[in-house]
């Protein structure tokens, strides 16, 4: 139990700036890679002549950003109750918690794996791929159905050990998969010659040896190993579960339909437009991974101290959290509006699909200052249990907000309104969070007088 005390010590009583950023280091090297082997799928397929396959890539993300969503949102809700358990110090709940976590988890894996497969030409469909997309969005998703399982347990295991404050045996994970990853592209896409579907099977090869790699990584020191004897079928842990996790489901689940959407309605515009969205979309999904690792390293830093009712050093904590991502922003932003160009022109060079891109990408750099606020809002209303709250600011960016004008926008201004859809969305969404993020540190500023007055 020594290194589970020390980890409870340095999580409750260190500065919070440092703890925060030491633990964050991981999380986003971690975030950054899975960005960057995400980015290289769309990187080499891109480079197929068929613009239609880039296209594919894109569609077919709206399936992983729902495999990702259950992954999340069992990674997520263990995760939340493991660390807030240990900072009870009640190491056999968190123990039980991990086990039934990631069991309940491959099985759904699976099911999603078998149903996919046997309607996999409508669900392409309905994923936005146009009668040119679909034979390349069949190849690409079959082969990520495949990987379902393992795709999704991955996500689990790597949140769970990061609310454990082991993030480093999440991003070895993680890394190595991603290497992995960037290696096999090329060699399957082009030297075997097998285009789209290439880069599918490397993504799926690297996912299940990332799977591996966390796996035994569970069985280090003192991580809670995952076991079947500690699979429990108790109600009270399918809540925690839901309570946790249904924020980063909703999420999630709602970025899936929000592509979707986006791709039946950028399909009127052309295979050009769903290509330069898929490239942007990669773009994008590289910067706001640096802040969502970040918030990530703030997570286990939040549970373990709100689980010792260590109220002030959270709200410290999350102010830190805000003020920092909001700054890496703000130069991304810049850098990205400048830079906006040879970025897209690095993916692929049709004018069509660089100018499209490149409106796209700059509509979406005058909004990413506000992803900050946005991530740590989320993030710490999960955290400490404010399912509503948390689950309705988790759906506003890509739900409320984005379908509504995704369809509404390009009716009223044509491609232009497309352009700037993510844009105006994230503006509304941050004006959301203000408000969300005054009550939380008013909440625990309540918290901390409370736990003063029985002392």
């Amino acid at each position: 139990m020594k290194e589970t005390k020390d980890k409870f010590t340095l999580l409750t009583t260190e500065k919070p700036e440092r703890v925060i950023t030491k633990m964050a280091i991981p999380t986003i090297i971690s975030m950054l890679v899975t960005a960057i082997y995400n980015m290289a799928d769309t990187f080499f397929v891109s480079k197929i002549k068929d613009v239609s396959a880039p296209a594919a890539v894109g569609v077919v993300f709206s399936m992983m950003a729902l495999i990702q969503a259950v992954g999340f949102f069992f990674g997520q809700g263990s995760g939340n109750f493991i660390s807030k358990a240990m900072g009870k110090q009640d190491k056999k709940s968190a123990e039980e918690m991990a086990s039934t976590g990631f069991f309940y988890s491959f099985f759904i894996g699976i099911l999603i794996t078998v149903f996919g497969l046997i309607f996999i030409e409508p669900l392409a469909l309905l994923l936005g791929s146009t009668e040119t997309i679909l034979p390349y969005a069949k190849q690409y998703l079959g082969y990520i159905l495949l990987g379902s399982p393992f795709i999704i347990s991955s996500f689990v295991i790597n949140n769970q050990l990061r609310f454990q404050g082991n993030a480093s045996y999440a991003m070895v994970g993680l890394v190595s998969g991603g290497i992995l990853n960037i290696i096999l592209d090329p060699i399957f896409i082009f030297t075997l010659n097998m285009g789209t579907k290439g880069a599918a099977l490397a993504t799926v090869v690297s996912q299940i040896f990332s799977f591996l790699l966390l796996i035994i990584g569970t069985t280090r020191g003192e991580n809670i190993r995952i076991k079947i004897k500690n699979f429990s079928f108790n109600k009270k842990y399918i809540v925690e579960i839901i309570k946790g996790g249904l924020p980063s489901l909703s999420r999630q689940s709602i970025t899936s339909v929000a592509s979707v959407t986006l791709n039946w309605v950028a399909g009127g515009y052309g295979d050009f437009a769903i290509a330069a969205i898929s490239i942007v979309n990669r773009i994008a999904m590289f910067i706001n991974s640096a802040v969502i690792g970040f918030g990530q390293g703030f997570q286990p830093f939040c549970g373990f101290n709100y689980g010792a009712k260590k109220y002030q050093r959270v709200k410290q904590g999350f102010i830190f959290s805000i003020k920092v991502t909001t700054i890496f922003l703000c130069v991304m932003a810049v850098l990205g509006f400048i830079f906006a160009p040879p970025l897209i022109k690095l993916f692929r060079e049709d004018p069509e699909v660089v100018k499209i891109g490149v409106s796209l990408l700059r509509f979406q750099c005058l909004t990413i200052p506000t992803f900050g606020i946005i991530v740590m809002a989320n993030m710490i209303m999960q955290n400490l249990g404010f399912v509503g709250r948390a689950t309705l600011l988790s759906i506003a960016r890509q739900g409320i907000f984005f379908i509504p004008l995704v369809i509404a926008l390009p009716f009223l201004f044509g491609q232009t309104g497309l352009e700037m859809t993510q844009a105006v969305a994230d503006f509304l969404t941050a004006v959301c969070a203000i408000p969300f993020s005054i009550y939380i540190s008013k909440y625990l500023k309540n918290k901390e007088i409370t736990e003063e007055n029985k002392r």
